[in-house]
């Protein structure tokens, strides 16, 4: 899941950077408190219920603990206004934490897949469970979900490719306190070999994910573009402004959650040169008003009706702004 997903293309002038961070902040807070009972709770049932799979899962719910904190401290960073040596401001931190989350993923599931294929090469080392850790997985399960559902709700509304990353983090921990469950029914039901075998599944799950977030943050980190849906979005705002002809070579680039984008105009070619600076201003005012770019650069071409005897390309280059 990536801020592209969102079903609104274009970022409402209402969120601002404040207003995300406190958004991100507050959700973050309450996935602190949810985890630490839960891996607190998951860890110490686990050890003493005899499952493999429970412990997983807290350990699982342990590293969310360390999630939240780094979501926490980028948000910090993040928000901090612009200076000479980051003219555009310090929104890549959202970025660096998106990746720092995916490793971390990567990093905590290969070592359930570790520890689940030990106990399968032993499996006559596995012990029944007792069913007070199916009751605590199903817990886990509901408060999970619950909480993505929080945090997914929140990462929306703000439009926050950190915040969405930290929810499905959580996700993930639902998915695997539900096959954690099935895994412990098995074990109670008879098949003792159940419970490492839903610890393995855990820890493929929680693999795959960590390499998609730190798939998706190098990307962002190399100058990602956004999809073509937004470009369109923002080509549409820029040919709708008065005075602008035409556009062309619309380039953009992530900045954290945000977008910086280089355009050429066309305008009349026979308006004066401050003529065509207001019309770039007016232009760049509204991109940053309707969609979530942090800076708009334009370069000013010239536009001329077409000659019916000597017929020419009316993109012929002008002068920048």
């Amino acid at each position: 899941m990536n801020l592209n997903e969102f079903p609104d293309e274009t970022e409402d002038s209402e969120h601002s950077t404040v207003e995300r961070a406190a958004a991100a902040s507050r959700s973050t807070w309450v996935s602190v408190g949810v985890n630490l009972v839960l891996s607190f709770t998951q860890i110490a049932v686990g050890i003493a219920s005899k499952s493999q799979g429970l412990i997983a899962d807290g350990i699982h719910s342990l590293s969310d603990l360390v999630a939240d904190f780094v979501v926490l401290v980028a948000n910090h960073h993040s928000r901090k206004d612009a200076d000479v040596e980051h003219p555009y401001g310090h929104h890549r931190f959202e970025t660096a934490a998106s990746l720092v989350l995916g490793i971390l993923l990567l990093v905590v599931g290969i070592g359930m897949l570790w520890s689940a294929i030990a106990k399968l090469e032993s499996p006559e080392t596995v012990q029944q469970v007792h069913v007070v850790a199916l009751w605590v997985a199903a817990a886990a399960l509901v408060a999970k979900e619950t909480l993505f559902r929080y945090m997914l709700g929140v990462a929306k509304r703000v439009k926050s490719s950190m915040l969405i990353a930290n929810a499905w983090h959580a996700r993930s921990d639902a998915a695997s306190s539900l096959v954690v469950g099935i895994g412990i029914a098995g074990n109670l039901a008879g098949y003792p070999i159940l419970d490492p075998i839903a610890a393995l599944i855990v820890g493929f799950m929680v693999a795959k994910m960590g390499w998609g977030f730190t798939w998706d943050a190098l990307h962002d980190l190399m100058d990602r573009a956004v999809d073509e849906k937004e470009v369109e979005a923002i080509r549409q705002t820029l040919v709708g402004t008065p005075g602008v002809r035409s556009v062309h070579d619309i380039r953009t680039r992530k900045m954290g959650d945000m977008i910086v984008v280089d355009a050429h105009l066309e305008v009349d070619a026979t308006i004066t040169v401050e003529q065509g600076h207001d019309i770039a201003v007016e232009a760049r005012r509204l991109v940053l008003q309707r969609h979530r770019v942090l800076n708009l650069m334009t370069h000013i071409d010239p536009w001329r009706l077409p000659d019916l005897d000597h017929p020419i390309s009316n993109n012929s280059k002008g002068a920048g702004t």
